[in-house]
């Protein structure tokens, strides 16, 4: 007799219910049914290929006083910085002689004029010591659509806007209720950047105190029927300047909240097969080798941090941030064999563009 796992496992699509029943899989017989079937789908559907994009954190400056994070506002034990063009620059420079196939430029959320300069001459600067080689992500939080425009224009062609979770209710649990941290208003930004023509990824933060195993069901739907094209999922850690702090009497122990963001990546691969899901950095901190357990659980992109090493420590999200020189060609070896020894290899050169972007510009 079949499991209710692998029954559930034969449909074409999941219902709310079903998406419940597999995140809540704790056994590990079934959890691996469930990882294979993931695991097959995307050798299938997106190949065996792991994309790099080389990830420059060039400034902690933030606007915004989101509750869980560790760059917010209001930490004011933070050293804040503002990375030299000369030492982006060298990052940059690193990618391209490494062969990365993609960079991605991540910051702090700001919406001044000096900060849309400064992202936009990046951006020109990038393309042209890289002779269009490149590609680029962006990830600096919410802006006006003008702005998406003039990124894009300028050569940046994904932008990842993580959502942090789906639930109206939840968001203002873990943000001020403000005018400059308003659930729609992010919404409204992750429509204006597909209307753009990005390739759009989004995500959410796994573990959250009050979070419940259907709000993260709702989230994977969400991720569908908005139509993604790249997610990046990671469990929530707690970092001890932040108000979530207080909470972390509530969570889930972190082993836990580990597993269960390899049974969302699972889950979503199976959902939306041919879409890009990283391995971020946050399951790194839980444990060293998370990124091939994520790899064989159906993610396919890796971000290896190429931030300039002094700066590293400052981008303090959460706790036990892994702040490892993963630009030394030391690592990279490391990381090569790593991935090689489940089967799969890097994608030297390629930007790794989702294949579900190009099939969502069809309809």
């Amino acid at each position: 007799m079949k499991t209710e796992v692998a029954q559930i496992l034969l449909k074409e699509n999941f219902s709310k219910k079903d998406i419940i029943n597999l995140l809540s899989t704790t056994d590990t017989t079934e959890a691996n049914k469930l990882y294979e079937k993931a695991y097959n789908i995307k050798k299938k559907y997106v190949g065996n290929k792991v994309y790099l994009r080389g990830l420059v954190e060039f400034s902690n400056l933030c606007k915004k006083n989101c509750y869980y994070c560790g760059i917010r506002s209001g930490n004011k034990k933070l050293h804040r910085y503002n990375i030299p063009d000369a030492q982006i620059k060298k990052s940059v420079a690193y990618a391209l002689k490494n062969n990365f196939g993609s960079v991605i430029f991540q910051s702090g959320e700001r919406d001044d004029s000096l900060f849309i300069e400064q992202v936009n001459n990046i951006l020109k600067t990038t393309k042209r010591i890289t002779n269009n080689k490149i590609g680029i992500t962006l990830s600096c939080g919410e802006q006006t659509k003008k702005t998406y425009e003039k990124w894009y224009d300028s050569g940046a062609h994904r932008y990842l806007l993580r959502i942090e979770t789906s639930s109206k209710d939840l968001y203002y649990k873990i943000h001020p209720e403000n005018n400059i941290h308003n659930f729609e208003t992010r919404l409204k930004a992750l429509k204006n950047l597909k209307k753009i023509g990005y390739q759009t990824g989004t995500g959410v933060m796994i573990g959250l105190p009050y979070q419940t195993i259907e709000n993260l069901a709702d989230d994977l739907l969400f991720f569908k029927n908005i139509d993604i094209d790249m997610v990046g999922m990671g469990p929530y850690i707690e970092h001890p300047d932040t108000p979530l702090y207080n909470l972390r009497h509530l969570l889930m122990s972190k082993k836990e909240r580990f597993n269960l963001t390899l049974r969302m990546i699972a889950v979503l691969r199976i959902m939306m097969k041919d879409i890009n899901i990283a391995s971020t950095t946050a399951l790194q901190s839980i444990m060293p080798d998370s990124r091939k357990k994520a790899l064989i659980s159906g993610a396919n992109v890796i971000m290896p941090d190429l931030t300039p090493v002094k700066y590293i420590k400052d981008y303090f999200l959460y706790e036990n941030k892994p702040c490892l020189d993963e630009g030394s060609d030391e690592y990279l070896y490391s990381l090569e064999k790593s991935i090689n020894q489940i089967g799969e290899i890097i994608g030297y050169k390629k930007w790794g563009d989702p294949k579900h972007y190009f099939e969502r510009q069809k309809k």
